[in-house]
């Protein structure tokens, strides 16, 4: 590997190895740390939208500690703070669009039972008030007269599509969602729908509606992953990805009177987003190549690519055009830097900063860029990961190492900023995030490998994931652990029972445990979605509950022989606290260390800063101790 001092060819036979050691040494030290604090003090932060005259941007960030709702001059400039909530977090939506009033969204404190709140010069009203409805944001109407919505109310198992008048905030129903469908968006005319349904957490079926008739049309012939993206302007086609004709998502057009299907767009990576800007000037494409989002937007009367600024270091990730079509917010950011927001203007082409959210305490020379490499697994496959190296890591400095697995099941890591890996490996820790068999990204083959297999050849890639860091002549292979979220949290409860001895220590955050019970209550609006999920997973109803109960980590806890750390929200609708509950009690059955730390005020996802300096500053604490070696001595079982 790469070392950090660079020493030229001539200059390295005037040195011996006890000099050069030095050296290596001297670089060690000088190399600055951050603390948790300052780390967590990066301020997440991303633009809603234009104000109707767009001089002013609507912001959310979390500054204050968790989030709230802020507007920023066009131009760029300090941040008004609009909403001062401090226990649930506040999410902008956007500005009414001929007026100052404004959209946004809240649940309480993680439950995700989001209600739709508007905010004028009177104070705050919410427009979905109803007690345990959830109602989630859908878009304005073209005129601006309305907006669309989408909530449970009349059944908690689906989502219907309702429409409100910003005058009299009289909600009306558009479509009443009777079949478990998905919704997928609505022509400007109203009349039709895009609906989708799951076959499996692949291959889903897509439906148009015609609202004036009812009539409802299949449109894909053959079972593959189906999404839809946006309607023509003209309301007479849909556009849609597909997987089926290749490995990946290509963008397909329906024309509705002829019901044809043709091809518009083909990469050789997944197309994962596309649509139309509000008058159809511009149509805005989005890939996922190798973990990155790469962004194509077009002027749609000519073809022609929009060039927008080059922001050194970063790459621009999604562009959202004011309702005239003349600026842009962008957001632009990399595996090294935070993303930030900036406003441009198509006609100046003036380019202007809306935030710097990198802490001013820390130099951003110090952050680890992540590289992309592959590995073999046990049987031959490839397997894709996200690697960051220590700066600080030598042949003479061997440092530890993470595996780490993101969430899903299906998920994927990218190669996006996350200041908890960067404060990990800011303090010497490297990381490994491992796309597994079963994560999404790269082709539908390598997306199915972990169906009714789960806790097998996935963890067979981790542990494959692991001997390559061990091969690494940076990292001190005797040194590994393994840390993961939701699913990933799973993996590594999965890693520390079934492969016992593979990885030094393992963190487990809001991590299911016990698939029956899990599958079993997962949140009533995810209805629609359930059998699909019951078809990779396996029916906890049927005898799959057999083979689940033997993947469940839950039930094997006695095989548990390093120490663990378990971190958990309280109001988790998806992974319930007693999962947490009963998995740190069955481990320190054993005598195994067992460190627990539970959130009463947090979701599935830590928000608030508070709890996330506690968290993420306590998992390296754990690793310090249980993985570095510091203070090992006397170890202990205590909370």
């Amino acid at each position: 590997m790469k070392k950090l001092i660079v020493i030229s060819l001539g200059l390295l036979l005037f040195y011996s190895c006890k000099e050069e050691k030095k050296e290596e040494t001297a670089q060690v030290e000088e190399i600055k740390q951050y603390s948790i604090e300052q780390f967590m003090d990066n301020e997440n932060a991303y633009a809603n939208g234009y104000s109707p005259d767009k001089s002013n941007v609507l912001m959310t960030s979390n500054r204050s500690g968790i989030y709230n709702m802020y507007t920023v001059p066009a131009t760029g400039g300090e941040m008004t703070q609009l909403t001062k909530s401090d226990s649930a977090s506040v999410y902008g939506i956007s500005y009414f669009p001929e007026d100052d009033r404004i959209l946004f969204r809240m649940d309480g404190n993680g439950d995700e039972i989001f209600k739709i709140y508007m905010k004028d010069s009177t104070g705050i009203k919410a427009l979905t008030p109803t007690e345990k409805v959830r109602a989630l944001f859908r878009g304005w109407a073209k005129d601006g007269k309305s907006f669309f919505y989408g909530s449970n109310e009349r059944d908690s198992k689906f989502m219907d599509h309702y429409e409100m008048d910003i005058e009299t905030f009289t909600p009306k129903v558009i479509y009443k969602n009777e079949d478990g469908m998905e919704f997928g968006g609505m022509s400007e005319d109203r009349k039709y729908i895009a609906l989708g349904k799951a076959i499996n957490t692949n291959d889903s079926d897509l439906y148009i509606l015609n609202t004036e008739t009812g009539e409802k049309t299949k449109i894909n012939d053959s079972l593959s992953g189906n999404s839809p993206e946006d309607f023509s302007p003209d309301g007479k086609s849909l556009y849609y990805t597909t997987d089926a004709d290749g490995e990946y998502s290509t963008l397909m057009k329906y024309n509705i009177a002829e019901g044809t299907s043709e091809k518009v767009a083909e990469r050789d990576w997944d197309i994962t987003g596309f649509y139309f800007t509000h008058n159809g000037t511009y149509q805005l494409m989005f890939t996922n190549e190798d973990a990155e989002t790469k962004m194509e937007v077009k002027e749609v009367a000519s073809g022609d690519v929009i060039d927008f600024p080059e922001i050194e270091g970063q790459s621009i990730n999604s562009a959202s055009f004011s309702r005239d079509e003349t600026m842009a917010l962008l957001r632009a950011g990399g595996s090294h830097t935070p993303t930030n927001s900036y406003s441009y203007n198509l006609k100046t082409k003036k380019l202007n900063q809306l935030t710097d959210v990198l802490n001013d305490e820390i130099d951003g020379d110090d952050l680890v860029s992540a590289e992309v490499v592959r590995f073999k697994s046990f049987d031959g496959l490839e397997i894709p990961a996200i690697y960051y190296q220590p700066k600080q890591a030598t042949t003479e400095n061997k440092v530890p190492a993470m595996v780490w697995v993101h969430g899903g099941p299906g998920g994927q890591s990218r190669q996006g900023f996350n200041s908890t890996i960067q404060y990990l490996v800011n303090h010497g820790y490297a990381i490994l995030a491992v796309n597994n068999r079963g994560s999404s990204g790269y082709g539908k083959s390598f997306y199915k490998m972990d169906d009714q297999n789960h806790g097998d050849k996935d963890l067979k890639d981790c542990i494959a994931g692991k001997d390559w860091l061990a091969e690494q002549d940076v990292i001190d292979g005797d040194k590994i652990g393994i840390i993961g979220g939701s699913y990933g949290g799973y993996m590594t409860m999965a890693a520390l029972t079934y492969a016992p001895e593979q990885f030094d220590v393992g963190v487990n955050i809001f991590g299911v445990t016990n698939w029956l019970r899990t599958l079993k209550s997962i949140p009533p609006w995810w209805e629609s979605f359930k059998e699909a999920l019951y078809t990779e997973m396996g029916d906890p109803n049927t005898t799959d509950s057999v083979r689940l109960r033997k993947i469940s980590p839950l039930f094997h806890t006695d095989k548990v022989t390093k120490p663990l750390m378990v971190l958990q929200g309280a109001q988790d609708p998806r992974v319930l606290q007693v999962e947490s509950d009963e998995i740190v009690a069955g481990v320190k059955k054993n005598g195994v260390p067992v460190e627990y730390v539970l959130f009463e005020d947090e979701g599935h996802g830590f928000v608030k800063k508070e709890n996330q300096i506690e968290a993420y500053g306590k998992i390296k604490d754990f690793l310090d101790k249980y993985l570095k070696g510091e203070g090992q001595q006397g170890m202990d079982t205590g909370m």
